[in-house]
């Protein structure tokens, strides 16, 4: 299991990373990644999360980048002291790799940030990188 961690503007993103084996099939090249995902907002303004950017890396140095609205179908409210958490899915054509990438948030002022995810490992429990 991999872990990342990183705050801006008082928005924490921890992330818990965990390879799938019973969804995956490395004999035709298929590696599947779940990660977690909490989001806290530890800052004293209200916060929405808009949309999502991540950066895809497999271990041949494919890069992917995903952005799209939200996050499993949600753009969270969060008021100061709350959280919100979701687990999804990453396949990958390789046995390791990462991940890294921005939320955009919104302040109730209108004011809009990208809070940082910081990189963190998809990796198999056998893979050598």
């Amino acid at each position: 299991m991999s872990t990342s961690e990183a705050t801006t503007r008082g928005i924490s993103v921890h992330v818990r990373s965990r390879y799938v084996e019973e969804q995956s099939d490395p004999t035709r090249g298929g590696w599947l990644f779940a990660y977690t995902v909490t989001i806290v907002n530890g800052g004293g303004e209200t916060v929405q999360l808009l949309s999502r950017h991540w950066v895809i890396t497999d271990a041949n140095g494919e890069v992917e980048e995903v952005r799209g609205p939200g996050v499993v179908g949600a753009q969270p409210v969060l008021h100061p002291g709350e959280s919100f958490e979701y687990t999804s899915a990453c396949p990958l054509g390789t046995s390791f790799g990462t991940m890294h990438g921005t939320y955009q948030m919104v302040t109730e002022a209108g004011t809009r940030f990208d809070a940082e995810i910081a990189a963190f490992a998809l990796n198999t429990p056998y893979a050598v990188n």
